[in-house]
């Protein structure tokens, strides 16, 4: 009895107290009421593509729409080949067409909230990534109407894990934020990365874990995320996110 009573103070202080913290902070927030009323523009985070020759592959993330934002983010990739005068942009969604392109600008704003970088390469790197990148998303199993469930998963953060997971290159791990990232596809209960760096194990994104060199040591609960990093140091706290270099 005393080692459960002694699980469910760190389940609280690790996971709950942080998310319940998130929720009212995030509940006084003055933010959009609906999709309708929401900014989707521009955040002028990446540079012109016509201005910027260079090929280049981006990852980026934003806090997501509702009160789910307390707990949540959204997170989608862009890319530009050599020369290319405009960004390709691929997320998946709940509505319609599951996988999109183009549907929003490249580094527009996710109901209001301005993105951020996860990830950035350019140059010769990049343009040796972007066909590794584009087979990754045509491999994608849930690809058609129907497959999208917001939690635990395969959600937009799921998919996007399973791009990074395909392409190791892109040395990036979603923030602890994104919510389905955890989420393996086709049911599998352990996954390691191409390039044998990271492994995964989950019980259908409910519960599980995440060790190796870009995902430090991380424990998954109920889509949130505790742990640490080690090669850039920093940790990484439920709902809140990761703190550090």
């Amino acid at each position: 009895m005393k080692f459960i009573r002694r699980l469910l103070v760190a389940f609280m202080l690790i996971y709950l107290l942080p998310a319940l913290a998130s929720a009212g902070w995030w509940y006084m927030k003055e933010r959009p009421q609906s999709w309708r009323d929401a900014d989707w523009s521009s955040a002028g985070l990446l540079p012109k593509a016509a201005e910027s020759p260079e090929a280049a592959v981006y990852i980026l993330s934003a806090t997501t729409g509702g009160m789910k934002g307390a707990v949540a983010s959204h997170a989608w990739i862009v890319t530009k080949e050599e020369g290319a005068l405009a960004y390709a942009r691929y997320e998946k969604v709940g509505w319609g067409k599951p996988i999109r392109k183009n549907a929003y600008q490249a580094d527009g704003r996710w109901y209001s909230n301005e993105p951020r970088i996860v990830a950035m390469i350019k140059g010769e790197q990049a343009q040796r990534l972007i066909p590794k990148v584009e087979q990754a998303i045509a491999d994608y199993p849930y690809s058609s109407p129907g497959t999208y469930r917001l939690w635990p998963g395969p959600n937009s953060n799921t998919f996007v894990a399973h791009v990074l997971r395909s392409v190791p290159e892109l040395d990036a791990v979603l923030p602890p934020n994104a919510v389905g990232r955890d989420y393996l596809p086709e049911g599998k209960l352990f996954q390691i990365d191409a390039d044998g760096r990271d492994l995964h194990a989950t019980l259908y994104g409910l519960a599980g874990i995440s060790a190796g060199w870009r995902s430090g040591l991380e424990l998954h609960f109920m889509g949130l995320v505790a742990g640490f990093d080690i090669a850039r140091p920093g940790i990484k706290i439920p709902a809140l996110g990761r703190f550090g270099i």
